[in-house]
């Protein structure tokens, strides 16, 4: 099985940063019903205002086709969408090399 990445960038309102990053934590903490995410991880853009990033792997694709279905994970992924300026530029990768991750 080849394990798949998810690198997301989110665009919020700079102005909202406390209420975006109370909805990343909590869409962080209903991560933990999912089996099959190895990691979920929210980033701030060092350089931009506004900016987070998601970094996400996965078991496989069947993981990741799941992602996002449970009830505690749809409630937090819409709270966090709400505070979104626009849609999330979202890329699905197959890491080939890492330190810190079993491949």
């Amino acid at each position: 099985m080849t394990k798949v990445s998810l690198i997301a960038k989110l665009q919020t309102n700079p102005d909202q940063a406390e209420e975006v990053e109370a909805a990343l934590a909590a869409t962080c903490a209903a991560a933990e019903e999912e089996t099959g995410l190895e990691i979920y991880s929210a980033h701030k853009d060092s350089a931009e205002e506004g900016i987070y990033w998601f970094f996400e792997i996965y078991t496989d694709g069947d993981a990741l086709g799941v992602h996002g279905q449970g009830e505690g994970m749809k409630a937090a992924m819409a709270a966090l969408g709400a505070l979104l300026t626009a849609p999330p530029a979202i890329n699905i990768a197959s890491p080939v090399a890492a330190k810190g991750l079993s491949l």
